[in-house]
């Protein structure tokens, strides 16, 4: 277990904490998708970067997909976690979740539900 480190944003400046907390709980980063390799990482983001560099690199990959590949897709076997981030996963309009194309290839398959951003149909 690494401890919690207070970091500056290698991009904005910004001090962050890092790291996972004393009582156990895994870094704030871990709830985000496994789609940075470390080559591509220089050091840590605050949580703000890190969100917009990985919709960036989400919608990235979310525009090479067509109906035709959606199945096979890389987004549905990475390992699984049941925290929806707000802007990666869907946006809300009028008080309601709209889900992002994102969160549909995670799940692998169309859910028949006629959703708006289904990248399956």
């Amino acid at each position: 277990m690494n401890g919690l480190k207070v970091k500056n944003c290698s991009s904005c400046g910004t001090a962050f904490n890092c790291g996972d907390s004393p009582d156990g709980n895994k870094c704030w980063c871990n709830d985000f998708p496994p789609i940075f390799v470390p080559s591509e990482v220089v050091d840590c983001l605050c949580p703000n970067c890190f969100k917009n560099a990985c919709a960036v690199k989400i919608d990235d990959f979310v525009n090479t997909i067509t109906p035709e590949i959606a199945v096979d897709n890389k987004a549905s076997v990475l390992p699984k976690n049941n925290t929806l981030i707000e802007g990666i996963d869907y946006y809300l309009e009028n008080g309601n979740y709209v889900f992002k194309e994102w969160f549909h290839l995670k799940r692998g398959s169309c859910c028949g539900n006629k959703c708006r951003h289904c990248p399956y149909k």
